[in-house]
């Protein structure tokens, strides 16, 4: 299982890896801290990220499809900071 779960966070941050230019761009970034048995994965917002009126928005649209997308087994994704 600890296997699994560390090829499958790989894979997470090797999707992110397309996002995360465009996060630095604006002076933020998102950590991976973990996959649930639910199959959710659960991520921190760093720098400007964290208090962005958008991030809500960035969630759904960019991180959520780009990782859904490269990882269909993935089935949600949230934040673990604030309420976004």
């Amino acid at each position: 299982m600890i296997t699994d779960k560390t090829k499958l966070l790989e894979r997470v941050e090797q999707a992110l890896s397309g996002i995360r230019p465009h996060l630095a761009a604006d002076g933020g970034n998102i950590e991976v801290v973990d996959i649930t048995d639910e199959m959710c994965v659960l991520v921190k917002w760093i720098g400007t990220c964290e208090t962005c009126s958008m991030s809500a928005m960035t969630m759904k649209a960019g991180i959520e499809f780009t990782i859904k997308s490269a990882i269909p087994e993935i089935l949600s994704v949230m934040a673990v900071n604030g309420d976004k």
